[in-house]
């Protein structure tokens, strides 16, 4: 039942019945919405902003673990570029040296990757700092294990080349030569056999029969194979590569033709006395870029300390070339 409200009318001296009009009744039930739905706005703000719903709950955890992640794997990269760093100086100051090439300059190494607008879409999240050194620092090492892996691409290339070229240099005599007794002139002045005149002998000789096999002393390509009736007779010339060059004279018969790939140890010819030659032997050079080396330095293969001395000590006495 609606309740009814009076009021004391001082001039009719009696109670009257209070009368609200409508515009009044609308003007307080306003007055009543506007007040709850501004409570309403300010606890639903106070349960936002510091009441968590489930979902938020579970997504804040989520977002805690990523961010753990984040550091555990800052960390991980700090331990990889810790061992990367090892394998750079070794590289640098080992495998380069033995293959005799250079480092690899620090600037290189240690080149950026890209501006700093290249984490620009990382910028807008709250824990963007961390995300924007970790997505660096996953950059700088990614770039220096690619620096690496050509560097050892070269290296690899390099050993190959090493393998190559220590098959080629010349490192064993020309003739089978056990017992150090035929060697019959050495590198340096002689007196020519013919001429009885003081020349520069650029080479070696090794007496031996006629017929003996004379042998490749390093991997190469026959570069020449033919006689010459006032020089070295018949001869063959090997290119070894890598600036080496083998010059092998006074053959009685050449085995090989120009442009046939030799390895060590093959036969090249035999042993004989075509040409300027006053006796039965091999005339042996060797050139290194263009230009006559002394052979008794390339023997290493062949001789043990002991023999080697004694070689030195034959190939400098100062006899009679044959040729």
């Amino acid at each position: 039942m609606k309740k009814v409200k009076y009021y004391y009318n001082k001039q009719s001296l009696r109670y009257e019945k209070i009368e609200v009009s409508f515009s009044k009744r609308l003007l307080r039930a306003f007055g009543f919405l506007s007040s709850s739905f501004v409570f309403s706005i300010v606890i639903f703000a106070i349960v936002w902003r510091y009441i968590d719903s489930p979902k938020e709950r579970e997504m804040r955890r989520e977002i805690e673990q990523l961010r753990q992640n984040y550091e555990w794997n800052q960390k991980k990269l700090a331990q990889m570029s810790q061992v990367l760093a090892g394998l750079q100086k070794r590289d640098d100051n080992i495998y380069r040296v033995i293959f005799e090439a250079e480092p690899i300059s620090e600037s290189v190494r240690t080149a950026g990757t890209g501006g700093s607008s290249k984490y620009a879409d990382l910028q807008s999240f709250d824990n963007s700092e961390l995300m924007i050194e970790t997505a660096k620092m996953i950059d700088k090492v990614g770039k220096q294990m690619y620096i690496q892996s050509k560097s050892y691409d070269e290296i690899n290339r390099l050993i190959k080349k090493k393998e190559q070229m220590l098959a080629s240099i010349p490192a064993i005599m020309p003739v089978a030569n056990k017992n150090l007794t035929r060697v019959a002139s050495g590198y340096g002045f002689r007196i020519h056999p013919i001429y009885k005149t003081r020349k520069m002998h650029y080479g070696m000789d090794f007496n031996a029969p006629i017929g003996t096999p004379i042998f490749a002393t390093g991997d190469g390509v026959v570069k020449e194979a033919n006689f010459d009736s006032r020089g070295f007779g018949n001869h063959v010339i090997v290119d070894h590569g890598f600036g080496y060059e083998t010059v092998y004279g006074h053959m009685s018969r050449i085995t090989v033709r120009p442009g046939q790939k030799v390895k060590r140890g093959d036969q090249l010819g035999l042993v004989g006395n075509t040409g300027t030659s006053t006796g039965p032997h091999v005339h042996y050079e060797v050139h290194k870029g263009g230009q006559p080396i002394n052979p008794i330095n390339f023997y290493y293969n062949d001789l043990s300390p002991d023999e080697y001395e004694k070689m030195l000590e034959i190939s400098n006495s100062h006899n009679q070339s044959f040729d």
